[in-house]
């Protein structure tokens, strides 16, 4: 029974330590899928799409200024061309991709 409960933890710690890794990698992930396309795999916007949207920096001063709730209801509610994720992400997704988007800071 003891060997029983030590194995039961050690799995138990095995799914927190890479459950946390796999959190930690989301917002990159998905900034990757939904972001990068028009702001680029490094948040500069320097992709054809990204130079015809005119798109922001994500890394620029301007940017990384605002602060996390104003970034979550951009990212919530789309603003210009950019579409809202509203209902196509939740709420911690989004909270994830506004944690990376701090990463991009130059």
């Amino acid at each position: 029974m003891k060997n029983l409960t030590k194995a039961f933890l050690a799995v138990l710690a095995f799914a927190v330590v890479f459950s946390t890794c796999s959190l930690a990698q989301s917002g990159a992930d998905l900034f990757k899928g939904k972001c990068a396309m028009c702001h680029g795999p490094d948040g500069k916007g320097e992709t054809p799409m990204g130079k015809n949207l005119k798109v922001r920096d994500l890394g620029s001063a301007d940017v990384q200024s605002q602060s996390d709730a104003d970034l979550t209801n951009i990212v919530t509610n789309g603003k210009g061309k950019m579409p809202k994720y509203d209902g196509k992400l939740t709420k911690d997704q989004i909270g994830d991709l506004v944690k990376y988007l701090r990463t991009l800071k130059h």
